[in-house]
């Protein structure tokens, strides 16, 4: 896979309001569209939505939201540079050459020499994406299960008809915006804990606000869900403190009924949390990783310790990286779902077909993916649904609280082999 040329451009997406986790917020999607081209070939194209607060809280407090993005653009534009001129064996072999050099270079530009490296692995998403492309253009591939590689089939056995929607419940969402979803059919409900405050204000918050949704739609009747009844999928972003913090939020949630239904708690702590928490095998509820996962060790340490899923983020740490993620998890014993970064419709494409094969997750019927693009963008997302080179698409939108897959589907892959459109416009000033 050679690579003659390579650039990027910006497109930046505002949401409806703030989206708030992990005790701030952030007010739009600054999405990067990468396209590269091999000699004497046509362009192909890949793209990447940057989340720094996601992947790196204290560049986001420290440089706030245009300069934490601005940071970010150029650890990709770092990227570029490494893999321009150059022919590297497979996507997978790009990524692991390179994605040393940018981290280093992250820490240099962050002035952070703890800069997560979940910071460098959102950045390059978007080049990523378009290597994987100009792979199945050299290779002649045009379907998702023909680009996964031959190693990593085995991992993706399933053909789910649907995939089970989970939308985002965050700090502030309007209780008609909750109850709206758990009448269109959602059954599991990502709610953002984890609230602004010290330790005790934060603990405090998230009981009150769970006891509130708990009362909201507890009650409410699911025919989709397995125990006919609404499940939490909660998320604190790595906000909790120590095991003993998170073992009273789960004794409040045994009070008030809730703890039953969760289904997942994901990323209760940061890093060093989660790897001095010691055994959490009886804390209550089953425990899953995101952002602290950044190699297929941090997977292992997690299973030892007692975690039992792990999200998967294509569109958020690089397909690449997503595969070997996935491998240990199943090694480790660790169910594997798929999350979202308020991925815009054509990035929901590569998390969709992940979910879509994966195992059946523990306690659903049969894949989740949280998305939460309707949520963040609120009108906007119709508009970016009708651009959508699918768009009409039976898989695009839930219905009742899940995605329905049809073979034309699975055929082609949804939107990952459409070249980007409309994104790839962004380039048409300079061609």
């Amino acid at each position: 896979m050679y690579i003659k040329e390579a650039e990027f451009e910006l497109q930046r997406e505002p949401f409806a309001q703030p989206f708030a986790f992990k005790g701030a917020s952030f007010r739009e999607k600054w999405n990067l569209v990468v396209r590269l081209r091999s000699e004497g070939g046509p362009w192909v194209y890949g793209m990447g939505g940057l989340a720094v607060l996601w992947s790196d809280a204290r560049v986001f407090a420290n440089h706030g939201e245009v300069g934490g993005n601005a940071l970010m653009m150029t650890l990709l534009e770092r990227g570029l540079g490494l893999v321009r001129g150059r022919s590297f064996a497979s996507p997978q072999a790009m990524f692991y050459d390179i994605m040393p050099h940018v981290y280093a270079y992250g820490r240099a530009v962050a002035r952070q020499s703890d800069l997560r490296p979940t910071f460098a692995l959102n950045a390059l998403v978007a080049l990523d994406n378009a290597a994987w492309m100009l792979w199945a253009q050299a290779e002649g591939i045009d379907g998702f299960d023909e680009l996964i590689p031959s190693r990593y089939r085995p991992l993706f056995p399933e053909r789910h008809s649907c995939v089970e929607a989970v939308p985002a419940v965050g700090y502030s969402l309007p209780d008609r915006e909750i109850e709206n979803l758990v009448n269109e059919g959602a059954y599991v409900l990502k709610v953002k804990v984890g609230h602004p405050g010290d330790d005790a204000e934060m603990l405090a918050r998230d009981i009150a606000r769970m006891d509130h949704i708990h009362q909201l739609v507890g009650d409410r009747s699911a025919s989709r869900s397995p125990t006919g009844r609404v499940l939490y999928y909660l998320d604190a972003n790595g906000r909790y403190p120590s095991a003993d913090h998170l073992r009273s939020f789960i004794d409040a949630l045994e009070q008030s009924g809730a703890r039953e239904r969760v289904l997942l708690f994901e990323e209760p702590f940061d890093e060093t949390g989660a790897e001095g928490a010691g055994s959490l095998g009886g804390i209550g509820v089953p425990l899953a990783a995101d952002e602290s996962v950044h190699c297929v060790e941090d997977v292992y340490r997690r299973a030892e310790v007692g975690y039992g899923a792990m999200a998967v983020k294509a569109a958020g740490k690089t397909l690449s990286l997503a595969f070997d993620l996935v491998e240990a998890a199943v090694d480790s014993g660790l169910d594997c779902f798929v999350a979202d970064n308020a991925c815009v419709p054509l990035l929901v494409d590569w998390n969709r077909n992940i979910a879509a094969r994966l195992p059946k997750l523990s306690g659903v019927r049969g894949g989740l993916m949280e998305t939460n693009g309707a949520e963040n963008y609120g009108s906007a997302w119709q508009r970016m649904l009708d651009a959508h080179p699918c768009a009409g698409a039976s898989w695009l939108q839930p219905r009742g609280g899940a995605f329905f897959l049809d073979e034309r589907f699975f055929t082609g892959g949804g939107g990952v082999f459409s070249g980007a459109r409309p994104y790839a416009g962004l380039f048409s000033l300079y061609s």
